[in-house]
């Protein structure tokens, strides 16, 4: 088996590629290192089956050999980035996704879109279910994310609807765990970067908003049980325990034992007052649901944490 992933050197796209080459797969990973980080390949970079292809997706892409899928994981995907990034992140979501179906057409190969949770917006339903369609501000700072994957899920199923390939979406919820950037603006790595050097923690509002968070390993597990599904519809995969993000700050203060203080700044325009995921369809037709608890991956991230901050 063989297949193109692309933002393979992104969080979650290193933990995809240790993944398949783990299961005997070729993997070519595609990335452009707007986001991604040549550090997250040191582990695979060198392994039998793996080629690294550094390429804007956004420009058209040429690949020789048989494909038997197309993972389009390339996008920025925290707030900071997006928001630093608004043209590019309208783009890959667009003329990204386009040019990765266009190989996934002309390979004969299934195609597998990462797409968000940031679809449903500033929700009106609670907690989320794959049948609602969203409450979404369009030319808010953050509409550039949010449509660029609502895009992408629309191109996505008219590729499905009309040339027939055989795809899957998945509306991946916060999701954490090691070769996360500690500067990459979102809640974990924030606090934990903060916690850590004793810089105080910085929680947006009154800290009451919600998130549900996930460890990278369930997020790699109800991928690839996605894969062999057929599923076509979007399916969320995601951990429906719902905490506060003043929770989460106090409980990482405890982990690691952190004399940090906690200030409040402004909310964010548009930032989601709740979030958390319905998995009935995934326990349903996947069989999944998230097997590690928040404070075990909690645990395991720090300790990765610890290791990459500055001596």
């Amino acid at each position: 088996m063989r297949v193109l992933l692309t933002g393979g050197a992104g969080f979650i796209g290193s933990h995809l590629c240790a993944f398949f080459l783990g299961k005997g797969w070729d993997v070519v990973c595609m990335d452009d290192f707007v986001t991604g980080s040549r550090d997250n390949l040191v582990a695979v970079d060198d392994r039998r089956g793996f080629t690294l292809i550094e390429h804007d997706v956004t420009e058209y892409i040429r690949l020789d050999g048989h494909l038997d899928w197309v993972l389009h994981f390339a996008s920025p995907a925290s707030p900071r980035d997006y928001l630093e990034l608004p043209i590019q992140t309208l783009k890959v979501g667009a003329l990204g996704t386009h040019n990765a179906l266009g190989v996934a057409k002309a390979k004969n190969a299934r195609f597998l879109l990462a797409s968000t949770s940031e679809v449903y917006g500033d929700p009106l339903v609670h907690p989320q279910r794959e049948d609602y369609w969203g409450h979404v501000n369009p030319v808010g700072p953050r509409g550039v994310y949010d449509e660029a994957k609502r895009f992408g899920e629309a191109i996505t199923m008219a590729y499905h609807r009309t040339h027939g390939i055989d795809t899957r979406i998945v509306r991946i919820f916060n999701t954490f765990g090691p070769r996360m950037r500690l500067n990459d603006g979102r809640a974990i790595p924030a606090f934990m970067g903060q916690a850590l050097t004793g810089a105080p923690i910085t929680v947006f509002g009154d800290g009451s908003q919600t998130r549900s968070f996930q460890y990278i390993s369930d997020l790699i597990e109800g991928l690839w049980r996605l894969m062999q599904a057929p599923v076509n519809d979007p399916v969320n995969i995601g951990n429906p325990h719902e905490m506060t993000l003043l929770d989460l700050a106090k409980r990482i203060i405890r982990l690691t034992s952190s004399r940090s203080e906690i200030v409040f700044r402004p909310l964010p325009v548009d930032d989601p007052k709740v979030r958390q995921p319905d998995i009935g369809r995934a326990r349903t037709l996947l069989g999944w649901e998230p097997r590690v608890d928040i404070d075990e991956g909690l645990r395991l991230t720090v300790d990765w944490f610890r290791e990459k901050l500055p001596k």
